[in-house]
């Protein structure tokens, strides 16, 4: 009888939450963890199983939907932490998942710490979106060693459409920075077109329609078009996050003594939309910044 590993999703934000509720519906049972317990209600209203503490989520492949490594380390640690959950259970070769969008040599130091107690690390990134995680057409990006991502992978996927396993622990990180390279400038790119348009008193919803009807579409275009219509900025992926990604995809740069322009000056345009306080916002708002350089005449700084 082939043993069917549990799975644990630990952190159900805007993110997490689709993810644990596709995966329920794929596996048929699931463990959830939030900080905030009441996040928890709508997995288990469907019939997954709230976990007390991260250790009680302490399942064969444990998936945290996290913002940064010390988000999923604070996990681990503790009494209460993942460790010792596993510890306790007497779990053999259990799996973390990471798939927040975290530093890539961090990633691989936390692998080879916890290898030397037989626990894997599988970096698995994601893009797509919130409306990529709940209709399940997100891309996952893994890195990993093998007998970790053979273990995981099916598990992934049934959380993305398209699963890639780059290598060694560390390069799903690697491929999500220059997925964000990407990201980050379609979005301004768009931006920096409507401000343009705008100048000159162009419909912007005819400029977008004719941008998705041409080489310029992009999912990008697609996902973020209401917003760029409505002026709607309020949550979304935010800029912050946004900053957070190319500042991890300039270090991965420099590991390498490579000097990349488009992304230095994404990160220029980010770290000002910071300055002015506009952080919170989704990372589609960066036409408020460049519309405030364009029409002072100063340039990102």
């Amino acid at each position: 009888m082939t043993h069917c590993p549990t799975v644990s999703v630990l952190g159900l934000g805007r993110m997490g939450e689709p993810i644990a509720r596709r995966l329920l519906d794929s596996l048929g049972s699931l463990t959830v963890w939030n900080r905030t317990p009441s996040r928890t209600q709508a997995a288990t209203a469907r019939g997954a199983c709230a976990a007390a503490t991260p250790a009680d989520a302490a399942a064969d492949v444990a998936l945290t939907v996290l913002t940064d490594l010390s988000d999923v380390e604070d996990v681990l640690e503790g009494e209460n932490g993942l460790l010792s959950g596993w510890r306790s259970a007497g779990r053999e070769h259990p799996v973390l998942v990471i798939h927040g969008t975290v530093s890539p040599s961090g990633v691989a130091r936390l692998a080879e710490e916890l290898s030397h107690e037989g626990i894997g690390v599988v970096d698995a990134p994601l893009s797509g979106g919130v409306a990529g995680a709940e209709s399940g057409a997100l891309s996952v990006m893994v890195g990993g060693e093998d007998w970790a991502v053979a273990k995981a992978m099916p598990v992934l996927e049934n959380v993305g459409s398209t699963v890639v396993r780059f290598g060694a622990p560390g390069t799903g990180e690697i491929a999500k920075a220059c997925n964000q390279v990407v990201v980050a400038s379609t979005v301004t790119a768009v931006s920096e077109a409507l401000v343009l348009a705008d100048a000159y008193g162009l419909d912007r919803g005819q400029l977008l329609r004719i941008l998705a009807g041409g080489l310029a579409n992009s999912e990008v275009l697609a996902q973020k078009r209401d917003r760029w219509l409505n002026r709607d900025f309020t949550g979304g992926g935010s800029a912050a996050n946004q900053l957070k990604d190319l500042r991890f995809a300039a270090d991965t740069a420099r590991a390498k003594g490579l000097r990349l322009p488009v992304s230095t000056t994404l990160n220029d345009v980010f770290e000002q939309m910071s300055a002015q306080g506009l952080g919170a916002l989704d990372h589609s708002a960066v036409e408020l910044t460049i519309s405030n350089s364009a029409t002072t005449g100063s340039a990102p700084s």
